[in-house]
């Protein structure tokens, strides 16, 4: 899962190197914690969210074929 929200969210920035994920596990929920650059943060959350919604619905089909909970969290 973390493989896959990098893939993402290094397609969307302009600066893919400065994109960093990490992943935590707590119980049956895994936590994605994605950082980008600061100039490329409204283009992964999106208008009105709709991108960061996006994502979090890829995540959450993923984490599901796995019997998981997810959660992403993008971070300044």
């Amino acid at each position: 899962m973390k493989e896959l929200i990098g893939f993402i969210a290094g397609r969307l920035v302009d600066q893919p190197d400065a994109v960093d994920v990490t992943e935590r596990e707590e119980g049956d929920t895994v936590t994605i914690e994605l950082r980008v650059a600061k100039e490329d943060l409204g283009k992964v959350i999106g208008k009105q969210g709709r991108t960061a919604r996006a994502m979090r619905s890829v995540l959450a089909a993923a984490a599901s074929r796995v019997d998981r909970r997810s959660r992403l969290e993008i971070l300044e």
